[in-house]
């Protein structure tokens, strides 16, 4: 069962307007845990430099740091989830991932895989809305009549690589999408321990007290792009880029 931490939803309610902190009642064990191993093995979609599709691995092999560093690259998502005044929902990974547990995020993030049809249909990015609408259900509760596919904006792609913990890593070209709605939120305790809704003119002041690291993902768009694309939230149109591939420095 989980419990409300009222002193934290006091402190981060103060000049944010809405958060809410979800702890576990029980400590995390050394065993891993059942649903996040059994989502290991979820088919990804394995791609070229390019984004072009060239296979299906599992979850599981796809962020699994083989010998040297090696790791699969795999399409992936990170959607950004707006209230229509415009404060955008963060979240704290949940103890319990098997990948980058206890790290700071953008609102949703995850994969198209195959054990969901249309997830790989390529025109207007609509398999990745696909995936993004179904993991916003799962992960925030969110109602699926209340998120239409048209509502989701396809901003642009990232290629990055993160070697993790030397274990369990990422290599992705991820779609970054933004969707803003009024939406009940009821989070999954499996996938997500905090959620909190951050104004455009606190994130440099809220983003320092956080108390774990951020996700590499979330770190490099956060670096060189998502202030960029919040100021354009009305109008996104004018930073899309659906041709190129980006690539940040991590330094």
């Amino acid at each position: 069962m989980l419990t409300l931490s009222v002193r934290t939803i006091l402190k981060r309610c103060t000049g944010r307007g809405f958060a809410s902190s979800l702890a576990m009642s029980k400590e995390k064990t050394s065993s891993v845990d059942p649903v996040q191993e059994t989502s290991m093995q979820e088919l990804c979609y394995l791609v070229d430099e390019n984004d072009k599709i060239i296979g299906q691995a599992s979850k599981k092999e796809c962020h699994r740091v083989k010998a040297e560093g090696e790791i699969p690259l795999h399409r992936a998502f990170s959607a950004f989830l707006f209230n229509k005044k415009g404060d955008l929902l963060l979240q704290k990974r949940s103890a319990t991932k098997i990948t980058y547990p206890n790290h700071y995020t953008n609102s949703c993030c995850s994969h198209p895989v195959a054990d969901f049809p249309g997830e790989d249909e390529e025109q207007n990015a609509i398999g990745i809305k696909r995936a993004a609408r179904r993991r916003l259900n799962h992960e925030l509760g969110i109602p699926l009549d209340k998120i239409p596919l048209e509502d989701f904006k396809y901003i642009t792609r990232m290629h990055y690589k993160d070697d993790g913990n030397g274990k369990w890593g990422e290599h992705e070209i991820t779609y970054v999408l933004f969707i803003q709605a009024d939406v009940k939120v009821k989070p999954n305790p499996n996938e997500i321990s905090e959620i909190s809704f951050v104004p455009r003119d606190e994130l440099d002041e809220y983003v320092p007290t956080l108390s774990g690291p951020l996700t590499p993902w979330f770190q490099l768009i956060l670096k060189h792009r998502l202030r960029l694309w919040w100021d354009h939230l009305d109008n996104l149109d004018e930073v899309k880029d659906h041709k190129n591939i980006l690539k940040f420095d991590k330094k």
